[in-house]
């Protein structure tokens, strides 16, 4: 068989998209298969959106885009093309922590940190909508995370003390 001979892979086609991630734009061009969980890490290195299952169940690689709390391992990046998008590294103002964040370090409601980032993310998303939630409310919203270390209790903690935090803001 002659180099002519061997058979060519065909090249995947690609699609340019543009987002405005944590304030900055990024424009790439990208398989139209590629989930948005794994352009974020793999792309533009946001290293918080953690893929765990990868079925939309843990929530690990929670984002908000165009102001609603997505699983970007069930969406496609071409999908989000024009999209703002907000991940856990956005929540940092000027090199400081969200109140969320400083309250899920001080509660110690994270072990291993691998869903944290997800649950951080989850609970911004509750307290934009409630900011004094029950711990009903709390149970119900982050239903939709996973953690396997922690039992909870400490995370619902940080919930309520972010919400204490940011009403101190306002």
């Amino acid at each position: 068989m002659s180099a002519d001979d061997t058979e060519k892979t065909p090249e995947r086609p690609t699609q340019e998209i543009s987002l405005r991630i944590n304030g900055k734009t990024v424009t790439e061009e990208v398989e139209p298969r590629l989930k948005l969980s794994d352009f974020l890490r793999n792309y533009v290195d946001l290293k918080g959106v953690r893929v765990g299952c990868e079925h939309g169940i843990c929530g690990a690689c929670t984002v908000r885009v165009d102001g609603a709390n997505i699983k970007s391992c069930m969406v496609y990046a071409v999908q989000t093309d024009g999209s703002e998008i907000l991940t856990v590294e956005g929540l940092n103002e000027n090199g400081s922590l969200h109140p969320i964040q400083e309250a899920f370090n001080e509660e110690h409601a994270l072990q291993c940190g691998f869903c944290t980032s997800g649950f951080v993310m989850s609970t911004f998303d509750l307290l934009e909508d409630n900011p004094d939630p029950s711990k009903s409310e709390m149970k119900d919203h982050l239903g939709s995370n996973i953690c396997r270390c922690t039992g909870y209790q400490n995370i619902y903690k940080a919930v309520d003390s972010a919400a204490e935090k940011m009403e101190g803001e306002d």
